[in-house]
């Protein structure tokens, strides 16, 4: 009896291990894609393997193709200050959950191959800032439509993702110095 009340426990603590690691961070209800297209700034990020060299100035543009799919263009800057730009496409899969997209970076003989998640799972109202975020929390993404966030915009984003259960820590802040010099250029002060 003893042997047995053991085992359902040991059952139930490697169950309830396995339903909480299968958990994945919560979509927002809609996504306008329209509204998303434009330039985002990457605050910061978990990086993929492709952007580790990545040192600053990290952007995503994206672009609404004619058959529905999106354009994504990403770029950033190694330590020399060299771009290194990707060209990839996004799609939504399923239109009954318009905030879980697929993107893939990896063409071949006219197919988008490899597509990785895309889950966006916090928004602001007004489309200024985006969390996107992975069903595994390997990567995360912070976006901003400006090169830098407000600190308590930022600290609220950072709350909001420990709560879905990512670590913080994890994340990489992105120097987008390079883009806030660009950006007081083309708007001098008292301008």
């Amino acid at each position: 009896m003893k042997r047995a009340i053991l085992l359902l426990c040991t059952l139930g603590l490697i169950g309830g291990g396995l339903i909480m690691a299968s958990a994945s961070p919560t979509v927002v209800e809609d996504l306008d894609i329209e509204r998303y297209m434009g330039r985002w700034y990457a605050i910061a990020s978990i990086p993929t393997t492709f952007e580790r060299q990545c040192v600053q100035g990290t952007t995503a543009d994206y672009r609404l193709l004619e058959n529905g799919r999106v354009e994504v263009t990403n770029t950033c800057y190694d330590a020399e200050g060299v771009p290194d730009v990707a060209v990839g496409r996004a799609w939504i899969p399923d239109s009954d959950e318009p905030t879980k997209l697929k993107v893939s970076f990896v063409r071949f003989l006219g197919f988008w191959l490899f597509p990785g998640a895309y889950w966006v799972i916090d928004l602001a109202e007004d489309y200024s800032y985006a969390v996107v975020g992975h069903p595994t929390y390997r990567y995360g993404w912070i976006l901003s439509r400006t090169p830098t966030l407000p600190a308590e915009t930022l600290l609220g984003i950072t709350e909001r993702l420990e709560a879905q259960g990512y670590d913080f820590k994890a994340f990489r802040m992105i120097d987008q110095s390079i883009h806030e010099a660009e950006a007081e250029e083309a708007c001098p002060e008292g301008g």
